[in-house]
């Protein structure tokens, strides 16, 4: 079909000539049918666009292969030798997961996958793909995780891996092969984490688009990279795997490649089963702006194709569905005979020449070596839009009639005796019977070093610089930024001067962007927030990323603060897509390793729709061993005003807690995220290098900005410290800890249960609740283990037990994330936040609905002294009544 091209809306300059041409088409629909009517329009679109005629677009094209046979490059390889290695490939690939579910039943793993996907693969390996070899860093290859048992098995023919480690597949506790691409459990291997669906394309998409900053910035020399990403038909229904796709045309990313490895069925059953999977992602990439380029069949079709001199065969193929496709793989060729070719005669005298066999041999085009190198050296050399690969195949090609494109087939891990025969013969694999009869494990096959496809093998890889995937980080250690960047911050505002934690952050990122070294490297992520985070600042000091500049005058051109575009711009300026920018994060967090080149990613995001949102992909990036920092603005339950219950943040950093790498913060005072910040940088990009990131939330509250007390440094990285000791001598006594800004709240209560109820109560500041319970657990696994030696004591017990009173956390938060320290404390221990939905009101309705402000705390901590038998019942009666709160209001985690 062709997208509208608005002829109505043009004036006919000559209706004379115009109907001479209808008359023309309409007269070859007589004569000659639709098929010829349909390939003169072809062609003459073709003609206009050789001539520089802007014409509509095509959306879709016939069900054929774009690069005719006529048009298909020389193949310089030994197509017989790149065989057998792929048999040899195939062979191991299966026998790893045999052998792994025959001695642990259920272990699991994936045949027919990479079964599918092996032409696809070794055409790359062979010719395509570029290796680090000699310091470079080559190409970035995004693997379709569910194909890992293929590139383990190739790793085994190159010498790589042995057959221990293939018999440690799924099995990585203590250094086993990992089931899928996981750089945190094979970090020399694997490059990029892909078996998440979706995750891959979004990735890829981020890498070629921040390969491209590098060279803009001259960081690094990308120019020769290709970033590949293997992506199955299925796993482009994900939202992700889509999200990225117009950002990549409208850069002009030619450096990007996927290839979708069409062989039309998902997990449970067809893709499309009524529909044609391959030219609705055409359409999708099209319409994106993407250089498509499908192939469908193999060679064995050329010949029918150029007899098909009335367009039958090729209207057949267009006409035919998914769901039919995939019955013609598994019946005979009598079948194909009768059900595709037989309806129409025409069709069935064009194969009167071909044996059943023959029928059932027709392949597709996925499986074809030369069709696949063919479209692979066009990707390569196409220029101005990246390049999709559309390959056609087979689920569990070559494994059995009992695989092959069966609805199971993805689900089925294991082969019986007559199964391996049947794929041993198929492989033309020298393996004797007996090697794999009865108990025996079948066996691995290894041409020896020295035989002709190993020496080949190797000899391509040689060519291409060395193996593929390999993970190689080469260190580069980071100056730590200088004093002076921190000074105003650790300083204090003053009283006069209110500011909050993100404006705090705004100063302290210009001041880090403009340090001689370090500020070249720094990266701001925002997905089209700036200005809500009032860092619309930087649209002038350091520019947005484009790598088309800036072709307009905008709009606010005039302006101070007016939106500035650059190819030397260096914040990464999303749109609205925080998977998008997250991707991004990724892609730099990562670059120590990809390029060697350290980068520090700062992304800026509503809180709301961090963790909540792109969870899969924060996860990803701690698979990945990112760095950086990711920073929750606008944060808290009850301190962004007016926003309600979508964007109020109480939750975020539940969320985090539950990624093992992520050190989270809710620094309460600019002071506090000036050192968290500082303290990243050198954990993460100094000596230690440690594969961590950091998590900060930032709130919209102005208030005044204390200097830091002294000595207050080491608690504030580990996660506590008393900030405001209780002021002299009282009856009762009690701990307040507070983060955020429900800090000040635990200030206010502290001045009114000492003027008002005899109470004298010491504020810690807890800017880190995650990193305080993982202290205590580490301590607690410790002392476990060895019960004979003398007990540590984590860092929450050392601060807190010592002191007197019941401790009550207040947090904007939910309760659970002071709670996660209540077990470690020997002392009444209770936690007030933010559960339930938001609201949208004032700060101080807000406060009082979710229970978390002074008056509340108060009370809680009246309540606690009462509970053991510190102060009376009717105290904390008169608590509530004096400070006005409704004893019979709903409970806000439930409204």
């Amino acid at each position: 079909m062709f997208i509208d091209g608005f002829v109505q809306q043009l004036p006919d300059i000559d209706p004379q000539e115009t109907g001479e041409w209808l008359d023309s088409l309409d007269s070859v629909l007589d004569v000659r049918g639709k098929s010829r009517a349909r390939y003169l329009l072809t062609r003459l679109m073709e003609r206009a666009r050789e001539q520089g005629i802007g014409v509509p677009s095509a959306v879709s094209t016939p069900y054929l292969n774009t690069i005719p046979p006529e048009q298909e490059p020389w193949f310089p390889g030994d197509e017989d030798l790149e065989r057998r290695i792929r048999a040899f490939i195939r062979w191991n690939a299966v026998v790893m997961v045999a052998r792994a579910n025959r001695r642990f039943d259920g272990l699991g793993g994936h045949l027919s996958t990479y079964a599918s996907a092996a032409s696809l693969y070794e055409v790359g390996f062979n010719h395509f793909f570029r290796g680090k070899a000699d310091g470079g860093f080559g190409d970035q290859v995004f693997m379709q995780g569910h194909a890992a048992p293929g590139i383990y098995a190739r790793a085994f023919l190159e010498g790589r891996m042995d057959e221990s480690d293939l018999d440690r597949f799924r099995q990585d506790v203590g250094g086993g092969l990992p089931s899928y691409p996981h750089p945190r459990r094979l970090p020399d291997f694997w490059e990029f984490p892909t078996v998440s669906m979706g995750l891959s394309p979004i990735n890829a998409i981020a890498q070629a688009r921040f390969n491209r900053y590098l060279l803009h910035h001259e960081m690094a020399d990308t120019s020769a990279a290709k970033v590949w990403c293997f992506v199955g038909d299925g796993e482009m229904d994900e939202p992700e795997s889509t999200n990225g796709l117009s950002i990549a045309a409208r850069e002009q990313l030619d450096n990007l490649i996927f290839v979708v490895n069409c062989n039309l069925q998902r997990l449970d059953g067809p893709v499309r089963g009524n529909g044609k999977i391959i030219q609705e992602l055409e359409a999708i990439f099209r319409g994106a702006g993407w250089h498509v380029i499908k192939v469908v069949w193999g060679r064995e079709w050329d010949e029918l194709l150029a007899r098909d001199v009335d367009g039958v065969l090729v209207n057949k193929m267009n006409t035919t569905v998914d769901g039919e496709f995939q019955k013609y793989a598994v019946e005979s060729g009598a079948y194909i005979r009768e059900h595709f070719f037989g309806p129409d005669p025409r069709l069935r005298r064009m194969v009167e020449h071909l044996s059943d066999d023959d029928l059932r041999k027709l392949s597709r085009g996925g499986h074809d070596y030369r069709k696949l190198y063919a479209a692979y050296k066009a990707a390569v050399e196409h220029e101005g839009t990246p390049t999709v690969i559309l390959a056609k195949t087979i689920k569990g090609w070559t494994l059995g009639p009992d695989f092959e494109a069966r609805n199971a087939t993805h689900q089925i891990k294991k082969m019986t005796e007559a199964e391996l025969k049947t794929f041993r013969d198929r492989l033309y694999l020298e393996i004797p019977d007996e090697q794999l009869e009865g108990d025996a494990l079948p066996p691995y096959y290894h041409p020896g070093v020295g035989s002709p496809e190993y020496e080949y093998m190797m000899a391509r890889r040689k060519a291409l610089d060395g193996f593929l995937p390999q993970r190689v980080v080469r260190p580069h250690v980071l100056r730590s930024p200088s004093d002076d960047a921190f000074t105003d911050l650790l300083a204090g505002t003053g009283d006069k001067v209110p500011a909050s934690t993100t404006t705090a952050f705004a100063r302290l990122i210009r001041k880090l962007l403009a340090q001689p070294e370090l500020g070249k490297r720094i990266v701001p992520i925002i997905p089209d927030e700036a200005r809500t985070f009032g860092l619309d600042a930087l649209f002038r000091d350091i520019k947005i990323y484009s790598p088309l500049g800036q072709q307009y005058e905008p709009v606010d051109a005039g302006l101070l603060l007016s939106y500035r575009e650059a190819k030397e711009g260096r914040i990464l300026e999303e749109g609205i897509t925080e998977a998008g920018s997250m991707a991004s994060c990724t892609a730099v967090g990562t670059s120590y390793a990809t390029w060697g080149e350290p980068m520090i990613p700062f992304f800026i995001f509503y809180s709301m729709f961090g963790f909540q949102r792109v969870g899969d992909l924060i996860w990803s990036f701690g698979d990945q061993r990112g760095r950086g920092f990711l920073l929750g603005a606008t944060a808290g339950r009850t301190t962004l005003t007016g926003e309600g219950l979508q964007h109020c943040d109480g939750q975020s950093h539940v969320l985090a807690s539950a990624m093992p790498n992520c050190r989270a913060y809710d620094p309460a005072f600019a002071y506090e995220m000036a050192v968290i910040v500082r303290d990243g940088i050198t954990h993460m990009y100094g000596d230690e290098q440690a594969d961590c990131f950091y998590y900060l939330t930032l709130y919209n509250e102005n208030y005044a900005m204390p200097p830091m007390p002294e000595g207050a440094e080491e608690g504030i990285v580990r996660g506590l410290y008393r900030y405001r000791p209780a002021p002299g001598e009282h009856t009762h006594r009690a701990q307040l800890l507070g983060s955020g800004t429900a800090l000040r709240q635990a200030v206010l209560a502290q001045q009114l249960l000492l003027e008002e109820h005899d109470v004298a109560a010491d504020v810690w500041s807890a800017p880190s609740y995650k990193l305080v319970r993982e202290d205590a657990l580490s301590i607690e696994r410790w002392n476990r283990l060895h019960p004979t030696e003398r007990a540590r004591v984590p860092y929450v017990t050392e601060q807190l037990g010592p002191t007197e009173g019941p401790i009550v956390a207040v947090t904007d938060f939910m309760k659970m994330v002071p709670d996660q320290i209540a077990r470690f404390v020997p002392k009444p221990f209770v936690a007030l936040g933010t559960d339930g939905y938001g609201f949208s009101d004032t700060r101080e309705s807000l406060r009082r609905h979710f229970e978390v402000d002074a008056a509340h705390i108060v009370v809680a901590t009246l309540s606690a002294l009462a509970m053991q038998g510190d102060v009376k019942g009717e105290a904390v009666a008169e608590a509530i009544r004096r400070y006005g709160i409704d004893t019979e209001a709903a409970d806000p985690r439930l409204t």
